[in-house]
C-alpha cells in the first residue's frame, strides 16, 4: 500500500501548488513567471507516479509499445529539469535581457536534449521489456544507451543547475521573507538528494560498461532517493506560494495572537461585546475577530496597569541589550501579564480594585503579534507575572515594585 500511497504525495503537492497558482495564471496571464510555474507544476506532478513499475507496465500495455513508459518518463524529466532551471531564472529576477537570453539557452538544451531521447528510443532496440533496471539492462545497447547518457546527462545538469541557483539565492534572501526562504531550503535538499540519486544511476551504468554488477545502486537505491528529493521539490514550490499568499499570513498572525487573546478573552467578556463565530467562518474573519477581542480585553484591563511593573520590566530589558522598541514591547507585555493576574485576584475579593492604583499606565500602540510573542516567550513578562501571582496570594494592596528582580 504504502508503495503506491508515497509516489502520490509529490504529485499532490504539486497539484496543490497548481491550484493556488492557476487564478494567477487567469489575471496575470501575460507574465512569464505564472506561466513557467504553471507548467512546471503540471509536468513535474505526474513523474513520480509514471516511474512506479505498476505504472510503467501499465503504460506499455495499453500503447501497445514495449518500454515505451522509458522515453515518456526521461522525456518528461528532461522538460521538468529545464523548467526548473527556468523558473528559478525568473523568480530571482534581474536584467530582462539576461534573464531572457538564459530562458532561451535553457530551453533550447533541453528541448533538445528531450527531441534526442525520443528519436534515440525511436531508432533503437529495446525488445525485453524492464520494469526497475532499464538504464543498467540496455546500458550497453546502441541508441538506448546514448538515449540513457542523454537523460543522465541532461538530468545531472538540471539538478545542478537548480541546486546552484537556488542555494545562492538562498545565501542572499532577505532573511524577513521566511516563506521563500523555506522553500529554497527545501529546493536546495531536494536537490543534493537528488543528485545522490544521479550518482547511483551513473555509478550502476558505468560498472556495467567495466563489465561490473551494481544494479543494486540503480534498483533499490535510487529510487528511494528520487521519491524523497520529489517530496521535498514539491514541498519547496509550495510554501513559497503559499506562505506569501493573503491567506496564509492571516492564519499565520491568527495562530501567533493565540497567546494574548486566551489570556484576554474572558476579560474582554465582561465588555458584552464578544460575537461568537459559527465553525464556516474564514480565517479573515476570525483574525479580525481574534484582534477585536484583544482589543476589548486592553481596555478592560486599562485601569490595572502598574506603572512600577512597566518601570521595573523596561529597565531589565534595557540592561540586556534590548533596543528601545524591543525593550518597550516586553514591557507592555509584562504590565499585561501582571493586570490579567491582578484583576482575576480583585475578582476573587483577594486583592481590593483597580482603585489600588491611583495613575494607571496607558499601554502603548504596539503591534499586536510582537505583544502576543513577547507575552508568550519573554522571561521578564513571566517574572512580572510570577510577582503578580505571589501578590495576588499574599493578599497584598499592590505588587512588587520591583517584580522582575531588576
Amino acid at each position: 500500500m504504502s508503495g503506491r500511497i508515497l509516489p502520490l504525495l509529490p504529485a499532490s503537492l504539486m497539484v496543490l501548488a497548481l491550484l493556488i497558482k492557476l487564478p494567477k495564471l487567469r489575471r496575470d496571464r501575460d507574465r512569464p513567471l505564472n506561466r513557467t510555474a504553471c507548467a512546471l507544476l503540471a509536468v513535474g506532478a505526474p513523474i513520480n507516479f509514471l516511474a512506479t513499475p505498476s505504472t510503467i507496465a501499465s503504460v506499455n500495455r495499453h500503447t501497445g509499445v514495449v518500454n515505451f513508459s522509458a522515453p515518456l518518463v526521461f522525456g518528461l524529466c528532461t522538460v521538468f529539469s529545464g523548467l526548473c532551471v527556468v523558473l528559478v531564472l525568473q523568480w530571482r529576477g534581474g536584467p530582462p535581457a539576461a534573464v531572457r537570453r538564459a530562458t532561451r539557452l535553457t530551453t533550447a538544451l533541453f528541448g533538445t536534449a528531450t527531441a534526442a531521447i525520443v528519436v534515440l528510443f525511436v531508432i533503437g532496440d529495446a525488445p525485453v521489456e524492464r520494469l526497475r533496471d532499464l538504464d543498467t539492462y540496455y546500458a550497453t545497447t546502441p541508441w538506448i544507451r546514448e538515449m540513457i547518457v542523454c537523460f543522465l546527462v541532461a538530468h545531472t545538469l538540471g539538478t545542478s543547475a537548480l541546486t546552484w541557483l537556488s542555494g545562492k539565492w538562498l545565501a542572499v534572501a532577505d532573511r524577513a521573507r521566511r516563506p521563500l526562504r523555506t522553500g529554497l531550503a527545501l529546493i536546495v535538499v531536494a536537490g543534493l538528494m537528488d543528485l545522490a540519486y544521479l550518482a547511483a544511476k551513473w555509478a550502476s551504468v558505468v560498472a556495467r560498461w567495466t563489465g561490473h554488477d551494481l544494479v543494486f545502486l540503480s534498483t533499490d537505491v535510487a529510487p528511494p532517493l528520487a521519491g524523497a528529493a520529489g517530496l521535498l521539490l514539491g514541498a519547496g514550490f509550495v510554501v513559497p506560494l503559499v506562505g506569501g499568499s493573503a491567506t496564509w499570513m492571516a492564519f499565520s498572525r491568527y495562530r501567533r495572537l493565540r497567546p494574548l487573546w486566551k489570556a484576554l478573552r474572558a476579560v474582554a467578556a465582561t465588555q458584552g461585546r464578544t460575537v461568537p463565530l459559527a465553525w464556516w467562518s474564514p480565517v479573515g474573519i476570525r483574525l479580525i475577530h481574534r484582534e477585536s477581542v484583544i482589543d476589548d480585553g486592553i481596555l478592560a484591563l486599562a485601569g490595572w496597569f502598574d506603572p512600577r511593573v512597566r518601570s521595573a520590566a523596561y529597565e531589565e530589558a534595557r540592561g540586556r541589550g534590548m533596543d528601545e522598541a524591543r525593550a518597550a514591547t516586553v514591557a507592555d507585555a509584562a504590565v499585561l501579564a501582571a493586570a490579567c493576574h491582578r484583576k482575576a485576584a480583585a475578582a476573587r475579593g483577594s486583592l481590593p480594585g483597580a482603585a489600588a492604583i491611583p495613575e494607571p499606565y496607558r499601554l502603548g500602540r504596539r503591534p499586536l503579534t510582537a505583544l502576543a510573542d513577547a507575552f508568550r516567550t519573554s522571561d521578564i513578562v513571566a517574572a512580572a507575572r510570577d510577582a503578580a501571582r505571589d501578590a495576588a496570594t499574599a493578599g497584598k494592596p499592590g505588587l512588587n515594585p520591583d517584580p522582575v528582580g531588576a
